[in-house]
Order: structure tokens, then C-alpha cells, then sequence
């Protein structure tokens, strides 16, 4: 992998608008990994993107109503078949975390970098996807000198609010391919 004014140039990348400028002076050293399936436990990957990009249309589906209004994006989105697609430059916050917290620090997206997990906590990620998320963070950790323990779910840094990636992601297959 090799970046350009931070986008990844091998991949697809869609500018989402859901993104500012990181605050002067802090450095990324925050990988947070999430899942998303919109609705949920549904894989179309094209509905995330249109998510992203604020162009999804909500159909009659309830749980869509519900969050198409939110502005929200990821740095990257893994799908089911371990497509890797970039939405917001890296140098760029992105807007995935929330309200948040890490090792005292509050306002994560200050500081790191978002991957969703075409997924659901109800369901396995495939081997596909592991696979390319281990490369992509062993090429984020060389870029930007991220620690192994600054790798952590949307659920450490929301607790109670969030629960992704959930009970079946494979921690140790990931920070044993590191």
C-alpha cells in the first residue's frame, strides 16, 4: 500500500462530507475498529457507502428512517468480501467514534483512524476481511508508529453506548498476524 496526501492509492475512495480538520498539533496513534450492516445483519455495501456519502435513500425500511438524517463516516469500510474502500483521507478526522474516550483523552475521532467491519455482532467476520484488515493496520501501525494496545473496538472507547465489533471478533487473530 502506498498514500497520497492521505488516500490509499490502490483502492476505491468516495469523498464523504462527513469529515473536518483534526485539531492542530495532535497526533493519530488511535486505531478504533467497528461494525456496521444497514439494516442490521443485512450486507449490502452499497447502502454504507450511500450512508457515508448522506445520499441513502430509507425506502420504507424503519430502522433506516431512523438513522438516515445522522452525518457520519469512517476512514475505511472492509466488506464482506474483504474489499477495502476509503471514505476520508487519513490526515482527516472522520467522523465514526462519537462521544469517546481513551486513556483519559475524550473526543477520539481527534485522534485516530476508523475501519469498519462490514458485519454484526450477531455474526462471524469472514477470513477475507481479517485478512485484509491485518494489512491495513500493519501498513496504518509503519505510517503513523501506532502501538498494539492503541488498537481497540468502538466498543472500549464507548462502553455502554456501543458494542461493536462484538463477541465474535477474533482479537487474537489480529494482534497475532501483528
Amino acid at each position: 500500500m502506498r498514500a497520497l496526501q492521505g488516500i490509499i492509492q490502490e483502492i476505491d475512495f468516495f469523498q464523504s462530507p462527513n469529515f473536518n480538520e483534526r485539531p492542530e498539533g495532535i497526533a493519530i496513534d488511535l486505531i478504533v475498529i467497528h461494525a456496521i450492516s444497514l439494516p442490521p445483519g443485512q450486507y449490502n455495501t452499497e447502502l454504507i457507502t450511500e450512508f457515508f456519502m448522506n445520499r441513502m435513500a430509507k425506502g420504507d425500511d424503519p430502522y433506516l428512517s431512523s438513522v438516515s438524517h445522522l452525518t457520519v463516516s469512517s476512514h475505511f469500510l472492509i466488506t464482506r468480501s474483504g474489499e477495502l474502500i476509503q471514505f476520508v483521507p487519513m490526515h482527516k478526522r472522520a467522523w465514526h467514534a462519537g462521544i469517546s474516550r481513551f486513556q483519559e483523552r475524550e473526543n477520539c475521532n481527534d485522534f485516530s483512524i476508523g475501519i469498519e467491519l462490514e458485519g454484526s455482532d450477531q455474526d462471524d467476520f469472514l477470513d477475507s476481511q481479517y485478512e485484509t484488515l491485518s494489512k491495513l493496520i500493519q501498513f496504518l501501525k509503519q505510517e503513523y508508529q501506532i502501538p498494539i494496545d492503541n488498537i481497540v473496538g468502538h466498543s472500549d472507547i464507548s462502553p455502554g453506548r456501543k458494542t461493536d465489533p462484538g463477541p465474535h471478533f477474533k482479537w487474537d487473530l489480529i494482534r497475532s498476524s501483528l
